[in-house]
């Protein structure tokens, strides 16, 4: 049987002197990332267009940790690897997306409000997970920080691998992964479905199910609205110069987002779970939802230099907000993620027509579909939700591919 990782987020409860070493600790992180990019650039632009490596910069650690003792050397080595690493992968996804024509995105320099994650690459250098067995209360010791509570709600099973401390709003938390066995499959089913994903229903099943969406970023947008407001009232000034009613408004939006994103995790966790849980074999769209929320490309005007034509950006922009809002993305990884542990079988198929085609005598035609939710199949009179129709034919491109690579 094989071997697995597997991961958990507690929450972590640090006094009052902990939690200031906890913010210290991702400033002076942040300030080594920001420093190495500053490094790689300066290089590139005036040593010859030279490249600074990974290698290169971790060498230097123990000369930046001797010279500023206070703000890096009271911290993990290890971790401070782990934060250039970051980096050396950010660059590393710069030159692939150069190489094969994306969007370069070069990497940015970091605000302290937006480094929010130190990782630990081995448990017990630099950080141990439960250091004291003996006391009944789970503790997590890091380096520079000392034990800290941790809410632990379930046992970790198998041996913890790394250790990661991250920050939500005012709330901390340790995210483990623990190498474990192989958990033991579900017992069989004989039961295949193809899932299709939707703005109005979430999803809808081969077999004329639907799983309607929450829409939670919808419901919750008008409070959302109302605290971003209120927070653009306040002048932009450095953390450290906030007032307090300015560190109020600003909890309050981190408190709605964590809300709205906890709310989709929980839904695309439950809806997995109920697939993995009735369904041998699941099929579903290989959705591009990246490409599905960019912004519209403006067109140019041109027999009027400097003016535009319609592109339909508002209605691109509130198709881009519904697809976000969906959550497809998470869902789908938890899916497979559960699937896996399961002894299920996931599989993406081409999304091309899949609505469009008849699954009565396969016609494929634009005018099959007249409405958002019709099927009506030109050629044989066929009716169906345009959904279920959609699923049908994944489910069913997804067994001729699941054929074919067994044969």
């Amino acid at each position: 049987m094989g071997r697995v990782i597997r991961a958990y987020k507690f929450l972590m409860r640090p006094t009052v002197g902990q939690s200031i070493a906890l913010g210290e600790m991702l400033r002076d992180h942040c300030s080594l990332y920001n420093g190495a990019l500053q490094e790689r650039r300066e290089a590139y632009r005036h040593v010859s267009k030279t490249s600074v490596k990974y290698g290169q910069q971790s060498a230097q650690l123990k000369e930046i940790r001797a010279f500023d003792p206070e703000r890096q050397g009271r911290w993990s080595f290890s971790s401070q690897q782990a934060t250039l690493r970051r980096l050396d992968k950010a660059f590393t996804a710069f030159f692939r997306r150069v190489k094969s024509g994306d969007a370069p995105g070069y990497p940015r320099f970091r605000g302290v409000n937006w480094f929010d994650t130190v990782d630990f690459p081995k448990d017990g250098d630099g950080c141990r997970w439960d250091a004291t067995p003996h006391d009944p209360v789970t503790r997590v010791r890091l380096q520079g920080v000392g034990h800290v509570k941790v809410h632990q709600y379930r046992p970790v099973v198998g041996r913890v691998k790394t250790v990661s401390v991250k920050r939500e709003g005012r709330k901390w938390f340790v995210v483990l992964t623990a190498e474990q066995e192989q958990p033991d499959p579900l017992p069989a089913t004989g039961s295949v479905v193809g899932i299709d994903m939707g703005i109005v229903n979430f999803l809808a099943d081969s077999n004329g199910a639907f799983v309607p969406n929450p829409r939670h970023g919808r419901s919750n947008a008008g409070r959302l609205a109302a605290a971003q407001q209120a927070l653009s009232r306040f002048p932009r000034v450095r953390r450290d110069k906030r007032t307090a009613n300015h560190r109020r408004a600003v909890d309050k939006v981190a408190k709605l987002h964590g809300k709205v994103r906890r709310q989709r995790l929980d839904h695309a966790h439950k809806t997995a779970y109920a697939l993995v849980r009735e369904h041998d074999f699941i099929a579903h769209e290989d959705l591009k939802i990246r490409n599905m929320v960019k912004t519209a490309r403006p067109k140019p005007d041109t027999e009027i230099p400097g003016s535009f034509l319609p592109n339909g950006a508002a209605a691109k922009t509130g198709l881009s907000r519904s697809v976000s809002d969906a959550g497809w993305g998470v869902f789908l990884a938890i899916l497979n993620a559960k699937a896996e542990g399961a002894g299920r079988e996931v599989m993406a198929v081409d999304p091309r027509n899949t609505s469009r085609r008849c699954p009565g005598c396969g016609h494929t035609a634009k005018e099959n579909r007249p409405t958002q939710d019709t099927f009506h199949c030109i050629a044989c009179g066929h009716q169906a939700h345009a959904d279920t129709v959609g699923a049908v034919n994944v489910l069913r491109a997804g067994l001729v591919r699941r054929d074919a690579n067994t044969a």
